[in-house]
């Protein structure tokens, strides 16, 4: 049971680090990549699509990115999510070809940049010490109903707060090589 517990904390835990990348990768260092455009989602047919379900998306130059979309009616959908969303880039349009020129970072954009993932980072850390929370009550409420004795709860806690821990880590590791990778751009 208590082995259960501990494995369901980690894959959440892991799969909060999982998240952060995706919105790390959102974050853009100079360079065009087709990760950039993974946090938008489109609203079409019915539903919210991201725009690799809509198009194909490709990089033919180190600074622009193209999206070939395949219904000419979702053009203007797309355009208007890559407008509203906070890469800050203007798409221009010809025909179903969506061009994504991007400009180069200024310094004020970097440190937004910047402060933009230490805030995720930071959300991110939050939700980790929040799966911290639950593990921990799931074992104090396992003592209380004399499931397991004190020492063992106790082990468990100890246990919980070192997966926690390397966890922490791993998103400040990420947080700091973005700050480096947005610092060189």
């Amino acid at each position: 049971m208590s082995d259960t517990i501990k494995d369901d904390i980690n894959n959440r835990m892991d799969s909060s680090i999982a998240s952060l990348k995706t919105e790390m990768s959102g974050i853009r260092a100079g360079r065009a990549s087709p990760s950039m455009l993974d946090t938008i989602k489109i609203d079409v047919y019915g539903s919210k699509m991201p725009i690799n379900q809509i198009g194909n998306i490709t990089t033919p130059e180190p600074r622009l990115i193209n999206i070939e979309i395949w219904d000419k009616g979702n053009v203007s959908l797309v355009e208007k999510a890559i407008r509203e969303s906070d890469l800050g880039i203007s798409p221009s349009i010809e025909g179903t070809l969506i061009r994504l020129p991007l400009p180069q970072l200024t310094e004020e954009r970097k440190l937004e940049y910047i402060k933009l993932a230490k805030k995720i980072g930071e959300a991110s850390k939050v939700a980790i010490r929040n799966i911290r929370r639950d593990g921990i009550e799931q074992f104090k409420k396992l003592e209380k109903d004399k499931e397991i004795g004190e020492d063992e709860s106790k082990k468990l806690q100890s246990d919980i707060e070192e997966i926690t821990v390397k966890h922490v880590k791993s998103i400040e590791t990420m947080v700091s090589e973005k700050e480096v990778d947005l610092s060189k751009v």
